[in-house]
This record gives C-alpha cells, structure tokens and sequence, in this order.
C-alpha cells in the first residue's frame, strides 16, 4: 500500500473474501465520551506498538541475527513468542523478494494469534502471499518492498472492506540486516473508532446545517477564551464569517468595552454557572437591538469545565410585546385592584359581577349581585353552563375569549348581552384574568344597559340639534319675508282707510314680491327647527286648551269626541304661548290621523314631581312640572315607531301625507323650554303623548288686546329711530310706521352700516335690529357695540330666528327686548314706544 492510502482493500486470503475480520456493523452516532474513550484505547495500543518495536529492535539486530528465524519456525525465543501470543494486535513479519530491482511478493515468517483471528489466515507461516490470495494488489508488494529497501516505517488507515466498514490502523518496519529483506508489520483493527470518527464527522455536518439555519448565534469558546466554533449567524451579528470567527480570541473579536461587559458572565460560565444576559446590540444598518445571552458551560469527562457554548437571539420584538404586555397587565391590575379592594366586603355589596369561572364552561363561585340582578339563584347560575345565560347571538365571541384566557391571557373591555331569569338581556362589560397555573379565571362584569340607554338617547338628541341647526337658517329667511307680507297688507289696508291710494302699488309691490320668495323658499324648507327663538311668558296652560278647544273641534272633524280633562290648581309654566298652541294642536291632528273610523281624544293636565330616578330616567332635573297630555284611542304604535317617532322625516303616513317634522318641532320646542316630550303606546290600544314642562314661580299674565295702527302712541319730538334689517322689505315697512308715528327712521342694511351711524353724532333714541346680519357682525354684536359708544341706547331685536347665545342666551340686559317675526304694526308701534319711554 501507498504511503497514507486510506481507501483500498486490505484482503489477506481468499477464505475472506477480501473480508478477513468479523463486522463491526454501523450503530448509532456516538457520544463525545465513547469518541475519547476509543481515542485513549489508541493511545495505549500506540504505546504497546512502541515497546514492541523496542523489543524487537534488541531481538533483530545483526548481533542477536533474526535470520534465526526460519519458516515455520516463528519467533526467536520464548519470552518474544509470550508477547507475541498476549498481543492484542495484529503481528506479522514477512520477507520481501525482489525480480529486476522490484518486490513481487512476500512470505511470512511469523504470525501471532491476533493476526490469525483478525485476518482468519490461520496457516499463513511459511506460505507466499501469492499463493493465499493470487489477485493480492501489487500495491502492497510496493508498499512493504519500499520498508525492506529504504528502512523507512510507514503507518496509515486501511479499508479492509467498504461492504462492512472494517478499517485497520497498519504499522510496518524493517527488522534485521538490510539483506534479509525483512519486514514488521503490526495492525489493529479500529473499525469501532473510525466508525465513530465518520459519524461524529456526519453529525457535525448536520449540525452545521442546522446552526446554521438558525437565526440564533451560537458558538463555542474553550477554556483560552478560543472560538472553536461558529455558525453562519456570525455574518449578521458581527459581519464575519465563521472561518474568520473560529480559532481568534473572545479578547480579540470583541473590543475593550464589549469585552468589559461579558467578561464578568465568561468567568461566570467557566466556574461551571449558566448564565443569561440582556445587552445592547448595534445592527449592520446602524440601528439598535435587543440580544438575549446565554453561556451554557460543557463539562469535560472527568467533570472540569472545558469551555462554554454561546447562544445569542435577538429579542428586541419580543421584549417590545412584552413592554406593551406589562403596560397592560398593571393597568388592569390597577383596575382590578380598586374594584377588589376590602374584597371580602365587596364580594357582598358590589353591584358589579363578580365570580370565578373554569375553561369547563361552569361558574365556580358567584357574588350576590348575579343574583339581584339577573334573578338567578347561586345554584342555579353554578348547575349550568355559563353560555345558557349568554344571548345565543353572542356565544361565539363568548367561546373565543375563553379560547383566549386558556392560553393565559387576560381579556378586558369583552362585552356580551346576559339574559336574566325575567327573560330581559342585561348589557354586561367583563373583565377576565387567568389564574395561572389552573383551569380557572376571575371575573367582573359591569352593567352598561342603563349606561348605553342614556348613550342612545343622547344619540337622539345630538340628531334633532343637527336637524335644528340645518333648518333654523330657512327659517328666518321665511319669517322675514311673512313679515313683509303682512305688514304690506296691514299698511295697505291703513292706506286705502286713508284715502291715499296712490301709494297701494307701493305696498302691493312689495307684498307679491315677498310671496313669491316665500313660495321659493318653502320649497327648501325640509325641516321644522326646534332652536327658535321663544318669547317664553308665565303661562296657564288650562287658559290655552280652553282657548285651544274650538279650533281643535273645528281641525279634527265631528268624527272624533273632544274630551278636556283640566286639573284644579294647575301651576303655571314658562313657555312661548303660540309654540304651545302650535304643539298642542299639532298632536290632536296626529291623533285624528290615528283614528280613521272616529274615536275620542282626551286632552289632560297634571301637576307632578320627579324625584331623582324618575328625573334621570326622562333626562330632567328633579323637581315640580306640569304636563300636558293628549290621549286617542287610535290603532297605537309598535316600540320600534316610538323609538323614530322624534326622527325629522320619520312618518308611518302616505306618500305625500305627511313630512314626519310635526313631532320633531314640539320635541325641539318642549326642549328648549327645558321640558321633555314622553310616548305611551300599544298596537291597538292607542297612544298618549304627554308634554312635560317645568313649573314657573310666578304670576300668569292676562292676554292684552292690541290698539289699532291708527291708535298707537305717537313719537315725541325729534326721537329718531335706526333700523338695521337685511330685508328691504321689513326696512321700509317698519320706517313706514315709524314716520307715521313721528319718529325719525334711519335704516341700514348690515351691521357695519349700523354700527357707522351709532358711531356717528346723529341722535338715536332707539336701536331696532334684526339678529342675523350680512357683513361680518350680528344684531348682538351691533348692540353690543352701539352701546360701547352710547351706554344707555334702548334696542329691539326682531328676528324670526336666532341662537339664544346671539341674544344673551335669554337673558337680556335692562332696555333690551325681542319681537318674533312676524309681528304685528301696532305691536311693533307699542314695543317701541315702551322702550323709548322706559327709563
């Protein structure tokens, strides 16, 4: 055999088959510890062979001739034949021929019974190799030709058969005078070691391909602070390969600073501890991360520490979750902790529910709240699974967040509907924290119905204010032009009592022109607005309803029965008189609309007090209040149509019999009086529509009949009078009755034109401004400015629409007051009139 061949046929007869020695098999990868226990049984057999060759030396020489040993006669002496026969090795000496300067073949001349054993060639002493195995590789001449010629020994790995993995580590070396030609060879079989080497070799390649696929760095350092091995990872967390990383220095690898900050785990690890750590991390893009470290020490046979390993994972994600998780979890201990402080007191008087539950589907232990609220008893809510008392519609939410405590996590803000015993759901929001470690989870559940009542009944309001703001602009427009209309016909029915008809064109102009505007304008108007401005005065509603009452008769037809139910002592109230009787008469005919075949429509009033409970659940303020309620017994409405019924456009009447704004209007107008409107209603059994108003400590006011145009008090002399109206028409009518009365009237178009001659010398006894202005300022900022500059300047506001804010939010400063458009000439003769002379 060549010099260093590992992968030939060591075949030594044919009675082998060119595997002479019993197979070792493959067996399973070997341990670490069975690799250094084969290593140091070759250490030993290296020795044996050292002293064997010392031994045979002093035996072979020229003085002690080997030539003594003849074919078939074996060893020399005794004491060699002993140690020859004890050998565990495999033991031969052979004798090279030679033909034209080449070995051709060898003979033995000693075996042991090692060799014998190994090689099965029991018979091989005196016989030529040649002759055992004729197809013998010439390879092998050469290899023990060239020991016998040179003197040189050779070692190396042999094969001996690849079907079964047999492999023999093979000594040879000349022995005896040059001429003999002799040649030693020992052998020892190390299948069980090579085997083991191949597959600690296999695993380590698999090994690598798993470390490195992993995005974990993972490395092994010795003792000297050596790498002596390195994943791929290295590439991304230190922009090295593992060839570059492996066999350097921690101490080099890592600079002063990085090495300060391990240094302390490193000695750590090397005294035997696992050890885990947290540093920062810099990131090949220059960003920042967060590694995990771990020094896991390896343990040598005898038990030292022969290096650690190093697995380094970036967990800036993870600790990131964990940030938000921990940020979570004490805000919800905090919750939990204020809800459950003096727990056992709680237990018993909280009115939230309370309760542990188990991922079986069953309540182990409830508060009496579940009781007083839902109705259920203790045994019952514990005999039965949780989900019989959720709203089938919400069992799979309800089984999700279960899903979710069983992995551990704490599930707050859940909210499902629970049906009590009475067949009611209750709106609950729960609060649910695994106990860790068991099957089981707290709980606390809120009650939100009432909560999301008031939130739905808010909703209401916020929609009726949106309606108001959108109509509320129309409607002014519309009172301004009624107010053109109708005071264009009063003066022109004044001037035709006058005789003076050439100015009727005049009026009639400007009469026709506002209708028609007015007829454009309705078009518009989709909306009634409930954010009017009121003229609110202390008023007896039994007075109303009984000046109400024939108007009613007339409106609702001689089908349906009048009926008026007054209560004796009724208090009085504050509210705009014609906004009542608009209300009043607008739910009679609504009652009328629900009585098709006739009926009787009952109109009643009460005096009633609101405590508390019943304030909050009709969004009022505790106290005294007056109703007024109208009864039919018309077909009654469904809870469905009493939830819409305050919707603007909202109507159960035919197309283009109703625009649904009649119950829209009084819910805004009862509103703003700081009163609330209520419906009782079955299908079939009729409807009652009650308007709840605060009562009014005060007086009632007698209605006062109005003079004549003709009769008003007229101006003394030189009281001039500004007019500030966007409205030509309003503008001229109201100069007209002012100059006919005696008054100076200056007129302005706007608020920065009024404001200029308020700034100006000109007398002005009275400021006569409409609330919505062109130009950048309203009629209340007007006032407010005019009165900068003249302190104690008397002001009317007409307006046939205004924020209450505009005006003071009702509350007007001494020599201020409002007229609603549209209004009477004579009632605008008379306001006026009033102010100038009040003091």
């Amino acid at each position: 055999m060549r010099d260093g061949q590992h992968e030939r046929t060591f075949d030594h007869g044919p009675a082998s088959g060119g595997n002479p020695l019993h197979p070792a098999g493959r067996g399973p990868a070997m341990r670490p510890a069975e690799i250094a226990a084969l290593r140091r049984r070759a250490a030993a057999l290296e020795a044996e062979v050292a002293d064997l060759r010392a031994r045979l030396a002093r035996t072979s020489g020229p003085e002690t001739g080997v030539a003594a040993v003849e074919p078939g006669d074996g060893l020399a002496g005794e004491h060699d034949r002993a140690l020859f026969d004890t050998l565990d090795a495999g033991f031969c000496i052979v004798e090279v021929t030679f033909a034209g300067g080449q070995p051709v073949d060898y003979r033995f001349l000693a075996a042991n019974p090692a060799f014998a054993r190994q090689t099965g060639l029991g018979d091989a002493v005196g016989r030529w190799m040649r002759d055992l195995a004729p197809d013998h590789e010439q390879h092998w001449f050469d290899t023990y030709g060239r020991v016998a010629l040179t003197g040189a020994p050779v070692r190396f790995e042999s094969l001996a058969s690849a079907l079964e993995q047999r492999w023999f580590d093979v000594h040879a070396f000349r022995i005896g005078r040059l001429e003999q030609r002799r040649v030693a060879i020992l052998f020892n079989d190390i299948s069980a070691r090579r085997s083991a080497e191949l597959r600690a070799a296999a695993n380590e390649r698999e090994l690598r391909l798993v470390t490195d696929a992993l995005p974990v760095l993972i490395a092994f350092i010795d003792r000297d602070l050596i790498y002596r091995f390195a994943n791929a990872a290295y590439r991304d967390w230190f922009d090295r390969s593992p060839d570059q990383v492996v066999g350097r220095d921690v101490r080099d690898l890592l600079d002063p600073k990085g090495y300060a900050a391990r240094r302390a785990a490193i000695e750590r690890a090397l005294a035997g501890e696992e050890v885990r750590f947290e540093l920062p991390w810099p990131r090949r893009d220059g960003g920042s991360r967060d590694a995990e470290i771990r020094y896991l020490p390896r343990r040598a046979a005898d038990g030292s520490v022969d290096g650690f390993h190093v697995f380094v994972q970036d967990i800036t994600d993870r600790k990131r979750v964990e940030e938000l998780l921990s940020a979570r979890a004490e805000s919800l201990e905090r919750e939990v902790q204020a809800r459950t402080r003096e727990r056992n007191r709680l237990w018993e008087t909280s009115n939230d529910l309370i309760g542990t539950a188990g991922l079986d589907g069953f309540l182990k232990a409830v508060n009496p709240a579940w009781t007083q609220m839902l109705g259920w008893s203790e045994a019952e809510l514990l005999a039965r699974p949780f989900l019989d008392i959720v709203d089938p519609a919400d069992h799979g939410e309800t089984a999700a967040v279960v899903a979710r405590l069983a992995r551990g996590e704490t599930v707050s803000g859940f909210v499902d509907r629970v049906r009590a015993r009475d067949g009611q759901d209750r709106t609950i929001m729960w609060t649910a924290v695994p106990e860790p470690d068991t099957a089981l989870f707290y709980i606390v559940g809120r009650d939100l119905t009432d909560q999301h009542r008031a939130e739905e009944q808010l909703r209401q309001a916020q929609k009726m204010e949106a309606v108001g703001q959108l109509t509320g602009g129309i409607a002014h427009d519309f009172n301004n032009l009624l107010t053109g209309i109708s005071g264009s016909l009063e003066l022109l029915q004044t001037r035709m009592a006058q005789g003076r008809l050439t100015e009727l064109d005049r009026y009639i102009n400007a009469a026709q022109g506002a209708s028609k505007r007015a007829a454009a304008l309705t078009h518009r108007l989709l909306a009634f607005s409930r954010r009017q401005t009121l003229d609110p005065k202390p008023t007896d509603v039994n007075r109303l309803v009984s000046g109400m009452t024939e108007l009613i008769r007339r409106t609702v037809g001689p089908a349906i029965e009048i009926e008026v139910v007054a209560a004796a002592g009724l208090w009085p109230v504050l509210v705009d008189p014609p906004q009542l009787e608009n209300a009043l008469l607008n739910l009679c005919i609504n009652a009328r609309d629900a009585m098709p075949d006739g009926g009787r429509i009952t109109i009643e009033t009460a005096n009633s007090c609101l405590d508390a409970r019943a304030a909050r659940d009709r969004d009022l303020h505790p106290g005294p209040y007056v109703s007024l309620c109208v009864t039919d017994t018309g077909t009654g409405m469904t809870s469905d149509i009493i939830a819409r019924a305050f919707d603007p456009f909202f109507t159960t009447k035919p197309l283009g019999q109703g625009t649904g704004l009649g119950l829209s209007m009084i819910y805004g107008f009862v509103r703003q009086s700081g009163g609330q409107v209520r419906i009782a209603s079955e299908p079939g059994e009729g409807t009652t529509m009650c308007l709840e108003l605060p009562r009014h400590h005060g007086a009632t006011q007698e209605a006062d009949g109005l003079a004549d145009l003709a009769g008003a008090p007229r101006a003394e002399q030189g009281e001039t009078v500004l007019i500030v109206d966007d409205e030509p028409s309003v503008r001229m009518l109201v100069t007209e009755v002012l100059e006919d009365l005696g008054y100076t009237a200056i007129e302005a178009a706007d608020g920065p034109a009024g404001l200029s001659v308020l700034q100006s010398d000109v007398r002005i006894d009275l400021l006569v401004t409409d609330v919505g202005l062109p130009g950048g300022m309203n009629g209340r900022q007007v006032a407010d400015a005019g009165r900068a500059v003249r302190p104690n300047l008397k002001i009317l506001f007409i307006t046939g629409y205004a924020e209450n804010a505009a005006i003071g939010n009702g509350h007007l400063e001494p020599g201020m007051q409002v007229l609603t458009k549209p209004f009477a000439m004579e009632a605008l003769a008379a306001r006026i009139r009033e102010l100038i002379a009040s003091t």
